[in-house]
């Protein structure tokens, strides 16, 4: 099975989703379940209906969020001996070359990307073009509008 990188941040978040569904969220639905299987038929029973869906949902998110941990290769960026490269993990300082638009990004694990937190997926094109870049290098992201270039202004290791 491939592994999936991941950063130490991403994979805490995983691990408290994953902590809080199996302490708080399981055992409420299963006690709502209880207490509409006490109102009696279950054939006509709403809120026993609703309370096995969230059951379903609850379960197939642990499952999901096992299997992401299980095949996580988690890199402490920190660690990372990079010499001043990017790398997986890195927080980069950009500029566009055309615009002068200053712009910040992490590069993280596909499942940790969310671009409005400027975390950007490490399968981008974006991050593809920006790896092994080093401070005032230039990368040419090929994009589906035309090629952009961004000037790598700060690398860091945070």
């Amino acid at each position: 099975m491939n592994k999936s990188p991941m950063t130490v941040t991403g994979a805490q978040k995983l691990r408290e989703e994953l902590h809080g569904l199996k302490t708080v969220a399981r055992p409420r639905v299963i006690q709502a379940i209880a207490d509409a299987r006490a109102l009696g038929d279950l054939k006509e029973n709403a809120e026993y209906h609703a309370a096995r869906e969230q059951q379903s949902f609850i379960e197939g998110r642990i499952s999901e969020l096992e299997n992401k941990l299980s095949i996580a290769e988690i890199i402490d960026v920190k660690t990372v001996n990079a010499g001043g490269r990017v790398v997986f993990g890195a927080t980069l300082n950009l500029v566009h070359v055309d615009t002068d638009e200053a712009v910040t990004y992490q590069i993280v694990g596909d499942d940790e990307a969310d671009i409005k937190a400027n975390r950007i997926s490490i399968s981008s094109p974006i991050a593809r073009a920006l790896i092994g870049k080093r401070e005032g290098e230039i990368a040419v992201v090929r994009a589906p509008g035309g090629d952009k270039e961004y000037e790598v202004v700060g690398v860091k290791y945070i």
